[in-house]
């Protein structure tokens, strides 16, 4: 993976090198920690069996590390689906959640 590919991702990639003062090889370390990341399997778990709380956890730690990471096209959902769930919205989730891992398939396929 390269800076190039994630600007293609559509992420944010010069406020995330920022973010690590500039240096491209940890910046490009913690976001192939995030293509490793269970999280997203978490979330989807945790939303199928109906555990909205630690659903929330997950989203929201999620969205902490996607944000910091400036990985937009993940961020933008992650962030949508933490304050339905920190609102206890009843809803189907699985559109919104699908929708979340096929950007996550993209994203590891870079």
């Amino acid at each position: 993976m390269t800076l190039d590919d994630l600007i293609a991702f559509g992420a944010d990639v010069d406020t995330g090198l920022s973010r690590c003062m500039g240096n491209e090889g940890l910046y490009l370390r913690l976001v192939g920690t995030m293509q490793a990341s269970d999280e997203f399997d978490r979330l989807k778990d945790a939303i199928a069996q109906n555990k909205l709380e630690e659903a929330f956890e997950t989203a929201h730690a999620l969205k902490g590390s996607l944000g910091n990471l400036s990985l937009t096209p993940l961020y933008d959902p992650i962030c949508e689906i933490t304050e339905l769930l920190r609102n206890k919205t009843d809803m189907d989730y699985s559109e919104l959640m699908n929708g979340i891992l096929d950007k996550k398939e993209q994203f590891c396929a870079l």
